[in-house]
Parts: C-alpha cells; structure tokens; sequence
C-alpha cells in the first residue's frame, strides 16, 4: 500500500505541474496576441521623403524625382512632422519650443484691463519685442513678450526688460517660428 500511496502522489504532482505549465503557455499566447493588436491599434503614419515632395497639380510637364537615402531618415521626418502635430493637437496653434519672459498675470475682476495696460506700457517701452495677450481658465490674464530659442537668449532681454517690470520671470513656452528672410 504504501507504494501505491507514493505513486499516486507522484502522479498528482506531476498532473499539477502539468496543468502549471500549460497555463502559463496560454498566459503568455494571451500575452503576445495582446501587445501584437495593440501595436496595430496604434500604429502611427509613416512618411516618406519622395511623399513630400510629390507634385497634386497633375500637369503633365513634371518630371520624376528618385531619392536614394537611408530608410532611417524617412523615420526622423515622420517623428518631427508627428512632434510638430502633437505641438499643434496641444496647443492650438504651430510653433516650436522656446522661452518667452512674463511681464504681467492676474485673475482680478478687472485683470483683462491690467493686462491691456501692461501691454502698452511694454510696447511703449519696447517696441522692437512681440508681445501677446494670453487667456487662462479660470481667469488668469496674461501678457508674454519675446520669442527666444533659448533661455542664454531670453536671459539678455530680461535682464533689460526686468529693470522696467520687476515682476517679469522667464517661462518656457511655445514661441512662433523664427524669421528667416532677415536682411
């Protein structure tokens, strides 16, 4: 009897073990066929360099272009064009990160007539920086002047621009594109 006591043990053990293994193997099936449907499900847009520079106006004097590069490059263009549109998705409007120098912000009653004169005092004072007025729920108006690439930039004008408006910090901010036809 006693050898047939072990020999049932044995066999439940193997059985458990058995059982064990093979749901492990149907947790780890589940587990590919999950992370496979969810990289379809997000699967980004892939752009290639010959699409940007293909011609819509369907004039029948265009010629071929053939572009003969890495396929990585292709992968860099498609995450700055996807950056550029989360910027957008984000923010509302195009522009590339930067810093710009606070000179004014309040949620008084009357706040969007402080920053009205905030604004002019600063273009009256400076003529030559971009300024905008800025709205923020639940009420905050503010006023942000500059369009800096860089806080080194950005740290030569406040130091003039804080002698006039003590209150002024630099804040990082989405700044609209450079100018490129300077002269």
């Amino acid at each position: 009897m006693g050898k047939n006591n072990k020999t049932g043990e044995y066999l439940s053990i193997l059985s458990g073990n058995y059982y064990f293994c093979a749901m492990i193997r149907n947790l780890s099936f589940f587990l590919i066929i999950l992370l496979l449907s969810t990289g379809i499900t997000t699967a980004q847009v892939f752009v290639r360099t010959t699409d940007l520079f293909a011609k819509t106006d369907g004039s029948s004097h265009s010629g071929q272009l053939k572009i003969f590069q890495d396929p990585s490059i292709d992968t860099l263009i498609s995450r700055y064009i996807l950056g550029n549109e989360n910027i957008y998705r984000d923010n509302g409007r195009y522009g590339m990160e930067g810093f710009r120098i606070q000179i004014f912000s309040s949620s008084n009653r009357n706040a969007r007539e402080e920053s009205n004169k905030a604004r002019a005092a600063f273009i009256s004072k400076f003529p030559d920086i971009a300024s905008e007025q800025l709205y923020a729920a639940p009420g905050y108006f503010k006023i942000r002047v500059g369009n800096f690439r860089t806080k080194t930039e950005a740290t030569k004008l406040f130091l003039l621009i804080s002698k006039e408006f003590p209150d002024a910090y630099l804040v990082p901010d989405i700044i609209n594109f450079p100018d490129l036809n300077t002269k």
